[in-house]
């Protein structure tokens, strides 16, 4: 065969990647914790978990073992009218867990399209009661400005207007935005609700953390407000889990910091510890009992080829056991203790203007990088971020002039210094470069 990234260059096509004027492609060989490896044999810390996934490290001997012996035994059936014990145990494993009172889980493929579920889920709720209730059919969505919610139409329609989604703003669902909330502003997110909450079906949000929208953070204590009220007006909470779940923010799952619940939970990216794709949504007895009934419109008419596989399914539970057999969230504690310790060393580059506002949540730290470039994905300095710090040993890929950090679980003291190290050689240059 043709040199690795010649036949890449022929044939592939990558995602988020300009085709012309392209990025470097790096061919990855193998991958060990927190580690990388290119064809070379030159590692790189992965400090962005390769997308927030891959939360116990790379090529987990326990998940691959587990996987390896599921694809002897049965690798994927129709799950209509079909089960198999890794979708039931996953199940039974993971309602448990889920901050709510939570009844039936639906799975799909992945982050869009659990969040795609979870909207149709939301809107026939109100549907299936206007048939047998004789109430209006709610259809209006709310959502929360500099969004992210995936890559299907549904979900692009709950995101924030950008260059994601652009291209097809004509063909997206009419959505209410309003601003995540404040101290300022709470009260007119509030009386918005108080006036239009009655005619709402459902309210998406990324809890705590709004992910590649900027990765900005807001106050539990807030949302929890706008939840209460929300419920008040028998509005469908779906909490968009997909990035904060399985511990990014420092508890299992971000909606535990929160006193109100969601109605619905999306859930993907580390539920498999990052090893396969597999989405779940998951409703509560409220939701669910709205699909009970004889008459056979009222069913969801939704499905995959792939739903419930049993090798992700498999990887699913692999990863929920890990998190007892190496106690994992004692990891996470370490990288929230390790984070908020570094935190003060970033101050000497906010007072020389060269960096913004920055902030943690559990294992996620962000700041902003000031450019002459507007702010936004499409600032050049994330490039030039990416392949500098490749040169150091250490991968990291910008939202734009957004820098930040989403390590897996298992990296070390050592492997995090690396990355913390990194991150300042590369501000040093920056300065460096503005004052030479």
């Amino acid at each position: 065969m043709e040199h690795l990234l010649e036949a890449d260059a022929r044939f592939v096509w990558h995602p988020f990647s300009r085709q012309k004027s392209k990025a470097p492609i790096v061919p990855v060989a193998r991958g060990k914790g927190s580690l990388l490896f290119d064809e070379q044999g030159n590692p790189f810390v992965d400090a962005i978990s390769s997308w927030w996934v891959t939360i116990h490290g790379h090529a987990h001997p326990y998940i691959a073992e587990r996987i390896y012996n599921q694809a002897l035994t049965l690798e994927q059936v129709i799950f209509a009218g079909f089960t198999h014990r890794p979708a039931v145990e996953l199940a039974a494993r993971l309602i448990p867990l889920l901050p709510g009172n939570f009844s039936k889980v639906f799975y799909s493929d992945n982050g869009s399209t659990a969040t795609e579920v979870a909207l149709k889920m939301a809107v026939q709720y109100w549907w299936n009661k206007s048939r047998e209730h004789g109430v209006p059919p709610r259809t209006r969505i709310l959502a929360f400005r500099n969004s992210y919610h995936g890559d299907t139409f549904g979900a692009m329609s709950v995101s924030e207007r950008s260059v994601f989604t652009m291209a097809f703003h004509p063909l997206l669902l009419e959505v209410d935005f309003i601003d995540t909330p404040t101290p300022e502003n709470i009260g007119e997110l509030r009386a918005f609700l108080e006036k239009e909450g009655d005619a709402i079906a459902a309210f998406i949000y990324e809890p705590l953390v709004q992910g590649a929208g900027g990765i900005m953070m807001y106050e539990a204590g807030l949302l929890n407000q706008l939840l209460s009220l929300a419920h008040e007006k028998e509005i469908i909470c779906i909490a968009d889990e997909v990035m904060t779940g399985f511990g990014r923010t420092g508890t299992l799952f971000a909606s535990e910091q929160v006193a109100e619940k969601p109605d619905i939970i999306c859930l993907s990216k580390g539920l498999t510890g990052g090893t396969m794709a597999l989405g779940a949504t998951v409703c509560s007895e409220k939701v669910y009992s709205a699909f009970v009934h004889d008459d056979a419109l009222r069913t969801f008419f939704h499905g995959h080829s792939f739903t419930a596989n049993p090798l992700a399914c498999t990887a699913a539970l692999a990863s929920l056991e890990l998190f007892e057999k190496e106690n994992t969230l004692k990891a996470v504690e370490n990288i929230v203790f390790a984070n908020r310790n570094f935190l003060p060393e970033l101050e000497l580059f906010v007072k020389k203007g060269l960096i913004r506002s920055p902030r943690i949540c559990g294992t996620i730290l962000a700041f902003e990088l000031t450019s002459s470039a507007p702010d936004g994905y499409l600032n050049p300095i994330g490039q030039y971020i990416t392949e500098e710090a490749m040169l150091l040993g250490v991968y990291l890929r910008p939202l734009g002039n957004t820098m930040y950090i989403m390590p897996p679980y298992c990296i070390t003291k050592e492997e995090l210094r690396k990355v913390y190290d990194t991150m300042l050689s590369l501000l040093k240059k920056l300065d460096g470069s503005q004052h030479g």
